[in-house]
């Protein structure tokens, strides 16, 4: 990893860090399933009007993941990065980064986005149970602020509204 980057990782600049809290109607262990699965995840993956027709998922400290997202004009979006921590059921840290369709990493240009966002981000999602519910924290790292990071909240909200949609209509048997 390029030293600047890591520097990106441990000391976000100021205002770049995207914190969503989502409370879900499902125990901790159905939403991490649907959080780690990939047939799941290629189901709730990515705003509203958005299908992902690729998904890989190697669910280990070093491993790496890939998902790809289409828009409904066709457009594919893909992101890549691996795994840093995975505590099962509690916690995933792992970096992410924009990625051309074989999984290499590019700028956000590439996608027509500006070029401060940093080129590899780091995401820390959190599940935490209650009453059988499931609050799931999500901090991403290195979106730039003002109208990207908009987009972003709003890009993660929809997906986690899909989310929710799965989690209720699914019984989703935990491991």
């Amino acid at each position: 990893m390029d030293p600047k980057n890591r520097q990106s990782l441990t000391t976000p600049p100021p205002g770049s860090i995207l914190v969503i809290d989502r409370v879900f109607d499902a125990p901790r262990e159905r939403v991490w399933m649907a959080w780690t699965d990939p047939d799941l995840v290629r189901r709730w993956w990515g705003p509203k009007g958005f299908t992902t027709p690729v998904c890989r998922i190697s669910l280990r400290v070093g491993g790496t993941y890939f998902f790809c997202m289409r828009s409904a004009e066709g457009k594919d979006y893909c992101n890549t990065g691996f795994y840093r921590e995975i505590v099962p059921f509690e916690r995933i840290v792992a970096t992410d980064s924009f990625a051309d369709e074989k999984g290499n990493i590019v700028s956000a240009t590439s996608y027509g986005m500006r070029p401060d966002f940093a080129r590899e981000m780091l995401q820390t999602v959190t599940f935490e149970e209650s009453g059988g519910k499931t609050k799931l924290t999500l901090s991403h790292a290195g979106i730039p602020p003002g109208e990207d990071m908009k987009n972003a909240r709003q890009g993660w909200s929809q997906s986690f509204d899909k989310l929710a949609d799965l989690l209720a209509a699914e019984m989703i048997k935990p491991v």
